[in-house]
């Protein structure tokens, strides 16, 4: 395989270059500054554009950007992250070559970040995947990179002695994403296709790292034992309410898949009329839901028993919420996308975005995210998002 790479000369692209010429990729190295490119990868073919004619290249990796940490307004930002990007995916084009992956950051996932750099990003990708044609173009989401050192807000980590350098990554990157640079070249060299939507969000996926996993859990167990120390009583009335109600328990324990694929117990008050169809909520008639329980649900009060669960350890507050083994669809969709290797939450990216279970696919796919997401900041904002409302829970047939 030949990659032509360009912005070769950047952090991201120094850092690569030696990776994937060591896996013994042929590379082709293209900028406006060639000779910058031959004192950096001396050895190296180089050239500009118009070198891709007779190159032989399979894939073009637009590396080049205009980067946050640089001055400008939206006009300049959109002159590089868009107008360059699709002048090299036109050259691409006449040259035959028939991949093209356009480079982008997390930071333009979020529509609130409204940034020339942000914005311009969501522009470059809008504007090769509208012109990409018969090229196979894919969008590659990164979050902050580390390198043999580090840049942008990671760069302080280089002041520091090297003993320290990892374990003060590991408590940055437990707070955000981060992706290693031999994960990218490894990603690179497998030649894997575009993900989803010509998508592909590319991290760590805090795999590993035990600051987060640590810090995570203890705030799952800070929860779980303040609901059931300094909020029994909330307990213990809506048991009591839920029973008054209407004939019946008042817990519900439901079969749910965790982590793995392995079935556990989910425990909740009940919402429901006793015999209610073991089924996904979205199936469920609204009349099934009591008085007591549209109440419970509403205020997601029907949700505190699941601090069991998390006493266990089967649950967690955050994280893709667990379904019903005979949600055969949504179970495969999360299998396929490794959404199942981690624990399940009682709410979630997708539960505060609205995203419920009668929608499988984009449901597996926005947990996918989640997971590529994740990090102590991004999931404190999800639990005080859905303390603030965010997310009401699947919705019974018949309800808007």
């Amino acid at each position: 395989m030949k990659i032509a790479i360009t912005g070769a000369s950047g952090f991201v692209g120094r850092q690569l270059v030696p990776r994937l010429e060591a896996a013994g990729i042929d590379l082709l190295l293209l900028g406006r500054d060639t000779e910058v490119l031959a004192r950096l990868f001396p050895g190296l073919p180089h050239g500009t554009t118009e070198t891709l004619a007779d190159a032989g290249v399979d894939l073009v990796l637009h590396l080049a950007a205009r980067n946050n940490d640089r001055p400008g307004s939206q006009a300049d930002f959109d002159a590089v992250n868009v107008d360059v990007a699709l002048d090299q995916l036109r050259a691409a084009q006449a040259a035959g070559i028939g991949r093209f992956v356009y480079v982008s950051s997390i930071h333009a996932l979020d529509p609130r970040n409204a940034s020339p750099y942000a914005e311009s990003k969501r522009r470059g990708a809008a504007a090769v995947l509208a012109a990409a044609g018969a090229t196979e173009v894919s969008i590659l989401y990164l979050p902050a990179v580390q390198g043999d050192s580090f840049a942008g807000k990671l760069a302080p980590l280089n002041r520091l002695p090297p003993a320290l350098r990892s374990p003060a990554f590991r408590i940055l990157a437990a707070l955000r994403p981060t992706i290693g640079i031999d994960r990218i070249a490894a990603h690179l060299v497998a030649g894997a296709p575009p993900g989803e939507d010509h998508r592909l969000i590319l991290t760590e996926a805090q795999r590993g790292n035990w600051v987060y996993a640590a810090f995570m859990r203890l705030v799952d167990h800070v929860f779980a034992l303040t609901i059931l120390l300094g909020f029994w009583w909330v307990l213990l009335a809506a048991w009591v309410a839920v029973k008054r109600d209407t004939p019946g328990p008042g817990l519900f324990g439901q079969p749910r898949i965790g982590r793995d694929g392995k079935v556990f117990t989910c425990w909740k008050f009940r919402t429901m009329q006793v015999g209610t169809t073991q089924a996904g909520t979205h199936e469920v008639s609204a009349a099934s839901v009591t008085r007591v329980g549209a109440f419970l649900r509403r205020t997601k009060i029907d949700e505190l028993p699941q601090i069991w669960n998390i006493l266990r350890g089967e649950i967690a507050l955050i994280g893709p919420r667990p379904c019903l083994p005979v949600q055969t669809q949504l179970i495969e969709e999360r299998r396929k996308r490794g959404v199942l290797e981690v624990l399940p939450g009682i709410s979630g990216l997708a539960q505060v975005e609205g995203i419920d279970m009668s929608d499988p696919v984009r449901l597996a796919r926005r947990d996918a995210d989640y997971i590529a997401l994740r990090g102590i900041l991004p999931d404190i904002r999800l639990i005080l998002r859905t303390a603030r409302g965010g997310g009401q829970g699947d919705r019974v047939r018949g309800t808007a």
